[in-house]
């Protein structure tokens, strides 16, 4: 009784010991990620190390989301919080729960507290001008992700995946694939107005074009009927089944974000029109797109829209403004990429969270 008594403390005493290295290994093996090669969403994702000519101990990055309720925005939250934290900062954070003045209420909150940068992902390109005019009276910097804001407002530069050249991207591969075979396309949009989705059809629509042009030296696009999803599963859903009884003749759907499609395709399926579609996304990456790519044939392709890297880029460009940096580009993009099913299983991660 006394050697089992003996084996089972050495085995209790060794256990966590062996899960501390293995931490240690992991963390290791991190700490050594190219920041710029870093792009594939990563749930487990820990941040990256900037250099710093100032202590950036106590320092407070600020950001506020729009919203939390799709797993984007999660995986975006998370890569800022991961990075700010691994620099030694702390990390406040605001969601303005899907609704305007929320989120104006939001970002005050964030500057009565002081933040020394604030990152600002706006619902609204337009509501949240005035806000960033309050920040900068505060000598707080702004930095704009993901999305856009008028010009008119007081930033930095805007942080975000070229939407455009992903979309040319995807655009052009949909007419290789097509070849000259006539396409009825609907379009699932996000919502009204929004510069990222009218940056990202642009980008659609401008590559199918230019890649007519070169290839049958004409144009033919017939895009039958828009629809908006307002970025949901629902919406895309909901926005589906309307188009498959007004336009049962489209064979084609192009969109500018997977999310507006993933619940599209219940709808497609439930037509029995799988072997019929084609879908073809500007942006988003999702990995749930990814393994519909991996997987079948009627998703053809997506573009990177990667939260992790654009969260890195974010708390790193608030670093750089910190340690007296000035010259930015008003605008900064990460690397266009396209995915199809020759290259999706270097991007899909199933415990990612987005």
């Amino acid at each position: 009784m006394k050697v089992k008594n003996l084996r089972l403390a050495l085995k209790l005493i060794c256990m966590p010991l062996l899960a501390i290295l293995l931490s240690l290994l992991l963390n290791s093996c991190v700490e050594h990620l190219d920041v710029n090669k870093a792009t594939v969403n990563s749930e487990g994702d820990t941040g990256a190390v900037f250099k710093s000519a100032i202590d950036l101990t106590g320092k407070k990055i600020g950001y506020c989301t729009p919203s939390l309720n799709a797993p984007y925005y999660q995986a975006l939250l998370q890569s800022i919080k991961a990075t700010t934290e691994k620099n030694g900062m702390i990390f406040l954070s605001a969601d303005g729960q899907d609704d305007i003045t929320k989120q104006i209420a939001a970002v005050e909150d964030l500057i009565t507290k002081g933040v020394d940068a604030l990152l600002l992902n706006p619902k609204d390109p337009d509501a949240l001008v005035g806000i960033t005019k309050v920040a900068k009276a505060a000598g707080i910097p702004v930095f704009i992700i993901d999305s856009s804001i008028n010009p008119s407002a007081d930033f930095v530069t805007t942080i975000q995946s070229n939407n455009l050249a992903n979309g040319e991207l995807a655009g052009e591969w949909l007419v290789k694939k097509m070849g000259k075979t006539p396409m009825n396309i609907a379009l699932l949009s996000g919502n009204a107005g929004n510069p990222v989705g009218r940056a990202r059809k642009q980008g659609l629509l401008q590559g199918i074009t230019e890649e007519q042009l070169r290839t049958q030296g004409k144009i033919d696009l017939n895009v039958k009927t828009q629809a908006y999803t307002e970025w949901s599963y629902a919406g895309g859903l909901k926005a589906m089944e309307d188009i498959l009884v007004a336009h049962p003749d489209i064979n084609v759907v192009i969109t500018e974000s997977d999310v507006c499609v993933l619940g599209a395709i219940k709808a497609i399926a439930q037509a029995g029109k799988t072997d019929d579609i084609l879908i073809v996304a500007g942006a988003d990456g999702q990995k749930e797109a990814i393994k519909y790519i991996m997987e079948t044939d009627f998703y053809g392709c997506t573009a990177m829209n990667s939260p992790v890297q654009i969260g890195k880029n974010a708390v790193k460009y608030a670093v750089e403004y910190m340690n007296g940096k000035r010259d930015f580009d008003k605008k900064s993009y990460t690397a266009p990429l396209l995915i199809t099913k020759e290259n999706a299983a270097k991007y899909y991660n199933p415990n990612a969270l987005f």
